[in-house]
């Protein structure tokens, strides 16, 4: 399955994917929504940049810090991938995606607070995570789990003051 996503080519298609990766590269796409939504969404927007930002960061702990630690996994194998993308590779372990957990972070976090924006930025969020198994950098296994760790941490953000609260009591 991966050297048949991998392989997919569109003259419209790929650029957009390269395109979404590159602004999401260091999280550098989700940290401009937030500004924006904070800057622009009043409360709520600032309520939305809080959640996200927040969901992200647990995230990228999760996924970066955490799992890539404990689990090594190879790259797919550059003979999969027909296109030059495959040399810019990380030399991380490819499991999970730690893009896709960002992504999903955030989108899941803004997605309840701020509807409109979530769904603006889940379109996004499918285009990062697909663009990592294009490029060659993951397996779909890789961002299927950094999807649900994404997931995961928008859900623990999202209900943290009841669990400090009932551990308070």
């Amino acid at each position: 399955m991966t050297k048949r996503l991998a392989s997919w080519n569109s003259p419209w298609g790929r650029p957009l994917l390269l395109a979404a990766e590159d602004a999401a590269e260091n999280s550098k796409l989700w940290c401009g929504a937030a500004v924006l939504m904070a800057c622009t969404g009043g409360g709520r927007g600032r309520k939305a940049a809080a959640a996200g930002l927040g969901s992200l960061t647990v995230a990228q702990v999760l996924s970066n810090a955490v799992c890539k630690q404990l689990y090594e996994r190879r790259r797919p194998p550059v003979e999969w991938i027909p296109h030059p993308e495959v040399h810019e590779r990380p030399d991380s372990s490819s499991f999970p995606s730690g893009h896709t957990a960002a992504a999903v972070a955030f989108t899941a976090a803004v997605a309840p607070v701020w509807p409109w924006a979530g769904g603006a930025c889940g379109v996004v969020a499918a285009m990062v995570a697909a663009q990592r198994v294009h490029s060659g950098a993951h397996y779909p296994s890789d961002v299927a789990a950094g999807a649900l760790i994404g997931l995961a941490a928008a859900a623990l953000v999202r209900n943290s003051p009841r669990l400090l609260l009932r551990l308070a009591l």
